[in-house]
């Protein structure tokens, strides 16, 4: 099991701040998808449609980006 580290200061007692910068890198790292998609079992079949359906999603995008010519 990889553990990440995440360091925050807290400057000037400013912990909301703090708590912000955290929220946005875990959210970068997508730390908190991760935690949300570990809730609870996930079967097998269930993990690998929800991938494909992922990576389907992702083509669309890219396809909706690409100029056509």
């Amino acid at each position: 099991m990889n553990f990440l580290s995440i360091i925050v200061q807290v400057v000037d007692d400013n912990v909301e701040k703090a708590l912000k910068i955290l929220k946005k890198k875990m959210q970068m790292d997508g730390i908190q998808r991760e935690i949300k998609n570990r809730r609870f079992y996930e079967k097998p079949s269930e993990r690998k449609r929800r991938k494909m359906q992922d990576a389907e999603r992702r083509r669309r995008k890219a396809r909706r980006r690409r100029p056509e010519y």
